[in-house]
């Protein structure tokens, strides 16, 4: 068993899982999507991203630039909900928490496509 390959599977299944757990609950109720969770999803996307650069095939290009997709769009939720709850002092109106939940909508189909192409991957290897 190759683990470089087992740690790179488990943080692509877990940035996946998390984005999923984010995303689940009513769109516009902020109780349904904690800002922990979100900094803890992007932290794990960004470590995702980062165990996806130095592979040079195409896939790896490929899943890379999913991993970018979804990095992009949790980090201008994180940033959107910093600046509506400390800057302006909004507050996470459900137009607000609508639009995060969004952003991590975004994110969630492109962990879904990464995650499919390492399974697809995986099936199309040859012992």
């Amino acid at each position: 068993m190759n683990l470089e390959k087992v740690i790179f599977g488990f943080f692509i299944v877990l940035a996946l899982t998390l984005n999923f757990g984010f995303f689940l609950g009513e769109m516009d109720n902020p109780q349904y999507h904690n800002a922990y969770e979100l900094f803890v999803l992007v932290v794990v996307n960004l470590i995702a991203t980062g165990l996806k650069l130095g592979d040079r095939t195409q896939i790896g290009a490929i899943l890379l630039s999913t991993s970018l997709v979804a990095d992009l769009e949790l980090i201008a939720a994180a940033i959107y909900w910093t600046v509506v709850v400390h800057v302006t002092e909004t507050g996470m109106t459900p137009d607000v928490t609508a639009s995060i939940v969004s952003l991590s909508g975004g994110a969630l189909v492109a962990n879904i496509v990464s995650v499919v192409m390492v399974v697809a991957e995986t099936l199309m290897l040859r012992r």
